[in-house]
């Protein structure tokens, strides 16, 4: 899956055990799905998993890794992916704007994409198909880019992958079926789910800036570009709640309400605009609270520093490591504090060290 910002790799087995402490082949919302790491992993334990995000090019990776059935795709979409692989390079919009406007690819996988994106589109695949298609290209793409990780900016030195020759590969797609939702937060929260996963933005860094050559790949909407990044211009105006401090607790608040979930896990860093105790504030509106605290390392390019639009290294990150909450909530205290402990097993027995176990807050009650 593609490099990014919050990712929950290491923290897929105490989110599965928690989950699968509420019981076997549940529904799950997966509601600020990102790459669909979480989905991909809940879906391989059994459950039926909606996972939603409103930008495109998350919706696409849901699409491939939660909504599409291996068994009715796995063998076309291998063909495809073959066939796509041995397009020749063809010199289009990505080679101009992300190769020689700005340096996120070399010329050579520039051209690539472009011929392989442009086959794409002419094909007028199903959604499934083109999603796992769409999904090959961009995870290709990541393997030989010059970044840090995010595309706020791209290296000024060329990183060693992306000499890398472009080559397509069948995403780990799974059997079973899933549902893949491009909504608002706020609109999908009321699907009608056993669990609801949430792992919302936290800050101030907006996804259409870290991630807009994604965006633009999956939409194919050739968009005007500013600034030295390239950054398409839907990046100045998308703004969301849940990126300012003086909106985001009533935000999750509606969320909150929303939701129509009887168990619900909430993953939170300590970097963001809500405190832990601010969040338990409004999670015992919903139930029971317990909290799982884990120590991590900052992402890569905060271990690498701070870099200006071009590329030029200028600051120095003031802290590499940080905390990730799991705040495990439901309507009766003995299903929290279970699906808490499962956590918490779930990173011992992975080698995580707890950096320590919250006591259980009471909640109201839903």
């Amino acid at each position: 899956m593609i490099k990014y910002l919050g990712s929950k790799r290491l923290l897929l087995g105490a989110i599965d055990a928690a989950v699968g402490s509420f019981g076997e082949s549940l529904r799950v919302l997966d509601l600020f799905s990102g790459t669909s790491r979480v989905g991909h992993a809940l879906k391989r334990s059994g459950h039926f998993v909606v996972a939603n995000d409103h930008l495109a090019f998350a919706a696409t990776l849901a699409r491939c890794y939660v909504q599409a059935d291996a068994r009715v795709h796995r063998e076309r979409a291998a063909k495809l992916i073959a066939e796509l692989d041995r397009l020749p390079g063809e010199p289009g919009y990505v080679t101009e704007t992300f190769c020689e406007r700005a340096r996120y690819f070399k010329p050579e996988n520039g051209a690539r994409i472009d011929a392989i994106r442009e086959r794409i589109a002419a094909l007028s695949l199903e959604p499934e198909l083109e999603a796992i298609a769409l999904t090959s290209l961009l995870e290709a793409a990541d393997r030989v880019d010059s970044t840090t990780g995010v595309q706020m900016a791209y290296l000024k030195q060329w990183a060693p992958r992306a000499s890398q020759p472009l080559a397509l590969r069948l995403p780990a797609i799974l059997d079973g079926t899933g549902q893949a939702l491009c909504m608002d937060a706020l609109d999908a929260a009321s699907t009608e789910v056993d669990v609801a996963y949430l792992d919302p933005p936290y800050n101030q860094h907006r996804y259409i800036g870290n991630y807009h050559v994604w965006e633009t790949l999956v939409r194919w909407d050739k968009p005007e570009v500013y600034g030295v990044a390239c950054k398409r211009v839907q990046a100045k105006d998308h703004k969301s709640e849940f990126n300012s401090k003086r909106t985001i607790a009533s935000a999750m608040s509606q969320v909150l309400a929303a939701l129509r979930a009887k168990h619900m896990i909430v993953s939170f860093n300590d970097e963001g605009y809500l405190s832990r105790d601010e969040l338990v504030g409004l999670l015992s509106s919903r139930g029971h609270v317990e909290i799982v605290a884990v120590d991590f390392k900052r992402y890569v390019g905060a271990q690498i520093g701070i870099y200006n639009p071009a590329g030029e290294k200028v600051g120095k990150v003031r802290r590499l490591r940080n905390v990730e909450y799991l705040f495990v909530v439901s309507e009766e205290k003995d299903r929290a504090e279970e699906a808490a402990q499962a956590a918490r097993q779930a990173l011992a027995s992975g080698g995580r060290s707890v950096a320590r176990a919250a006591g259980a807050v009471l909640g109201s009650g839903a």
